[in-house]
């Protein structure tokens, strides 16, 4: 009996459909501690080739070159992380000030929601001192989860540059492996699907990293012509979580709404909304397009999707990551026939209305004839 010829009910093919999804996350939920190191270890990697190609063009040994683009990234990257340590270093210094405004605020707060709602004030200090305990609970739990997530960083900073320097290393193997899995007629499309898929990578990230520099430059401006407090640190950590498509911004936005309460009149939080939301439509609308956007094809549907679920897999890493690792399957649906329906649901081109084969109108009209 010839197996391909047997045919499966549509309800054993779903099952079939069903069950590899639920393997394939559950794997990857499972084994996130060794699939992100090295999928950043890619992606970094990629970002270097052309620097670590340049150096080699230079007659310097290849290990050499490898290891020069390595550290020049993590100097740059400890550089960045330095300031931010040294400006939240100076904010903990004065967080007893800021805590004793915030008490005093509260006090206030308290005192006029009685007043205009006609609460009792036990009752409502009753239900404020249950929810710092339930804080505190809460608290213990998020110590340890940081804890744990602080371990997972570190192992990650150790890993990381060892996946990077041998991915570099072991290029021209890797790319050979790659080209023996296929026959000499899919060589070519393989061939493009890599290119694309490194030309994506490299302005993606390009793209991110001046996005990053300018939105942080508007953030600290706006927040020191608004007189807000640690206005620089409070801009490059807005910009950083304004990497994490949707939701960044309004995470971004709760540290300066904070100080703004503690330090400046209330009037001051609608201004710090108001910038913050100029500073969103500006990066939507003028420098995603023509900076990130422009290789990266994936339409605003399926990169909200794509963001919660990495996000629920992954975390902050599954999140910065789903967009591009949804554009290279693109790339790669764009490619394979019985794929291409897929890859055109990814993208963000929409189809002429008197293009699209299903009229809803007309049929509904139809079936009201009958």
């Amino acid at each position: 009996m010839d197996l391909n010829s047997i045919k499966l009910p549509v309800y054993l093919k779903l099952a079939q459909i069903v069950m590899g999804l639920v393997a394939f996350f559950y794997i990857l939920y499972v084994g996130q501690n060794i699939i992100i190191p090295f999928i950043l270890a890619v992606v970094i990697a990629i970002l270097l080739n052309p620097a670590v190609n340049y150096l080699c063009s230079k007659k310097l040994n290849r290990i050499l070159a490898i290891s020069l683009a390595i550290f020049a990234g993590f100097i740059l990257l400890a550089a960045v992380l330095f300031f931010i340590g040294s400006q939240l270093v100076m904010f903990s210094e004065t967080f007893p000030q800021f805590k004793q405004k915030f008490d005093a605020l509260s006090v206030e707060a308290v005192n006029w929601v009685t007043q205009t709602f006609g609460l009792s004030k036990s009752r409502l200090q009753e239900m404020l001192t249950n929810i710092k305990t339930e804080g505190m609970k809460n608290g213990t739990v998020v110590v340890t989860k940081t804890l744990g997530a602080m371990s997972n960083i570190f192992a990650l900073f150790v890993l990381l540059p060892v996946y990077i320097f041998l991915i570099l290393f072991y290029k021209s193997l890797l790319l050979e492996f790659i080209s023996m899995l296929f026959h000499n007629a899919k060589k070519h499309i393989v061939e493009e699907v890599l290119v694309e898929t490194k030309a994506l990578i490299q302005s993606y990230l390009m793209g991110l990293l001046i996005e990053a520099v300018i939105v942080s430059a508007l953030f600290s401006v706006g927040l020191l012509l608004l007189g807000i407090e640690y206005a620089i640190l409070i801009g490059i950590i807005a910009a950083i979580l304004n990497l994490i498509p949707y939701i960044g911004n309004l995470i971004a936005m709760v540290f300066p709404i904070t100080v703004a309460l503690t330090n400046k009149e209330p009037t001051y939080v609608l201004w710090v909304i108001i910038l913050f939301s100029t500073v969103q439509f500006i990066d939507n609308n003028l420098i995603v397009p023509k900076i990130v956007a422009s290789k990266v094809k994936v339409n605003a549907l399926i990169s909200i999707i794509v963001v919660l679920i990495g996000g629920a897999l992954w975390g902050i890493a599954g999140m910065f990551l789903s967009i591009p690792l949804t554009a290279i399957l693109k790339v790669i649906f764009d490619r394979i026939d019985d794929l291409k329906p897929f890859g055109f649901l990814i993208g963000d081109d929409q189809p002429p209305v008197s293009k699209i084969a299903f009229n809803l109108k007309s049929g509904s009209k139809r079936s009201k004839a009958k």
